[in-house]
């Protein structure tokens, strides 16, 4: 009978252990593969395992990269979560053991006799106050955790803290990526202003001519005006540019954490800036365990179910321990006699009978809590499969638009030497001329537009695969 009853308790508390779910991961709702179609570079570099130095080809950039990382102000505050994250886990973890306190005391104790004695001397009846001194060395509480409360809620603890810390690697990846995109936003306001002043001082030739063959009678108003309007395009068109690239200027002044040092390294030309490393998609999968993201989404759903793993443990008896040794005496210079110890122990038991069912809606919020968390995980893992099939799509098109917007450029700009020979020549008006003028502008504004997006887009292919996270040694 007494074998029977210690198997049964040994049984109970074996299976303490198990009052959380155990934990797996939920099933992953995306393809098995990316689409073949664009997922065609196999052999090029894993860009987790690619450092962030090794991938950017433009110096300037890379000293950027790095300046942001040691001053942008969010990143310091999301380092700073994680430090607050990992006090909170040793807090946490620090309740798995007992609390010693050392401690030493005196109490002076006596009724009205003893103060009339005190007060003028020993008089009848009075009687001198109980003095007693103690030292002594005690845990008070603990809590035996035969539950797993205190190691659930310990667990959770990790979890959050090791979320803490995947969630700011993710930001450090996406700073990488935003320091990036300003610097190529910047690369291509300074050639669109470029070309926008080369143009402008092209119109502004043209317009002295114009001006010359009206004065002369050669050509009529109608051109001249025509040639003034191209001119103030080009104007107009310069003072938007100069604007974009002060606002490109100033996101990159922040995200660096202060001015644009004048001795960085000189960039590369915005084309350059293609001449990055060729990265395989992989399988999906592989995202679970590159994805910072994903990883502290999966943290916080085992925090969740640690969670409940606590709640449940709420329902079972508390067991709390509370124990003292020491030394006790009433004169202070014999205190720490051999004779003098004191010691006590003893467990108190706290048995749950009426909540009103507080312990039920506190298991139920954490259940809510996992099905939120399962959702969340698969619904990031969407996201990440979402922004690799978009970036590897865009690579292709990308690729397929600025060569057909190159040939374009090529066409327009020969088109405006035909129509500019053929105006000399007197076999056109000079509407043709504008008009070649116009689109060549706008063909050679888009091409920049398209490098810069294509730039862009291997960035993003980079961190949406994982890169980003690894510093050069």
């Amino acid at each position: 009978m007494n074998k029977a009853i210690a198997s049964l308790l040994l049984s109970v508390l074996l299976s303490a252990c198990q009052l959380a779910p155990r934990h797996q991961r939920p099933e992953a709702p995306i393809a098995a593969e990316f689409s073949p179609e664009y997922a065609d570079a196999e052999e090029g570099a894993t860009a987790a395992t690619l450092a962030w130095q090794d991938f950017f080809p433009d110096p300037r950039l890379r000293s950027l990269v790095a300046i942001a990382l040691e001053r942008n102000r969010d990143l310091a505050i999301s380092v700073s979560q994680i430090q607050e994250a990992r006090a909170l886990f040793r807090v946490q973890r620090a309740d798995r053991l007992p609390t010693i306190t050392l401690g030493a005391g005196a109490t002076r104790s006596g009724g009205a006799g003893s103060a009339l004695a005190e007060g003028i001397g020993n008089l009848p009846g009075g009687r001198a106050p109980d003095e007693i001194y103690t030292a002594s060395v005690a845990s008070s509480a603990f809590e035996l955790d035969f539950w797993g409360r205190v190691r659930n809620l310990t667990a959770a603890a990790r979890a959050q803290y090791l979320a803490t810390v995947s969630a700011t690697r993710a930001f450090r990846m996406s700073l990488i990526r935003d320091v990036a995109f300003a610097h190529l936003s910047l690369l291509e306001a300074n050639e669109r202003i470029e070309l926008a002043q080369a143009t402008l001082n092209s119109r502004t030739e043209e317009l002295r001519l114009a001006q010359r063959r009206f004065d002369s009678g050669v050509t009529s108003e109608t051109d001249l005006r025509q040639a003034e309007t191209l001119l103030s395009q080009a104007e107009t068109q310069l003072a938007e540019l100069r604007q974009s690239r002060e606002q490109a200027t100033n996101l990159l002044t922040v995200l660096i954490g202060g001015p644009l040092d004048s001795e960085l390294p000189q960039a590369i030309p915005l084309q350059r800036e293609l001449d990055t490393p060729v990265l395989a998609a992989g399988a999906p999968s592989a995202l679970l365990l590159n994805r910072p993201d994903i990883m502290a989404s999966e943290e916080r759903l085992r925090a969740a179910r640690a969670n409940i793993g606590a709640a449940r443990a709420a329902f079972f008896p508390t067991v709390l321990l509370t124990g003292q040794y020491g030394y006790a005496s009433t004169e202070l210079d014999s205190l720490f006699g051999g004779d003098r110890r004191t010691w006590s122990y003893g467990p108190r038991i706290d048995v749950p009978l009426f909540d009103f069912g507080r312990r039920r809606a506190n298991l139920a919020v954490a259940h809510a809590r996992e099905t939120a968390a399962v959702a969340d995980y698969q619904r990031t893992i969407q996201t990440a499969f979402q922004e690799v099939s978009d970036t590897l799509a865009a690579r292709r098109f990308l690729a397929d638009q600025v060569s057909a917007q190159e040939r374009g450029v090529f066409s327009q700009r020969r088109l405006a030497e035909l129509a500019r020979t053929r105006y000399r020549g007197g076999v056109t008006s000079y509407l043709e001329v504008l008009d070649a003028e116009r689109n060549l502008f706008a063909s050679e504004q888009t091409l920049l537009q398209l490098r810069r997006a294509q730039a862009e887009n291997l960035v993003s292919l980079y961190i949406a695969l994982g890169g980003g996270g690894l510093e050069r040694e």
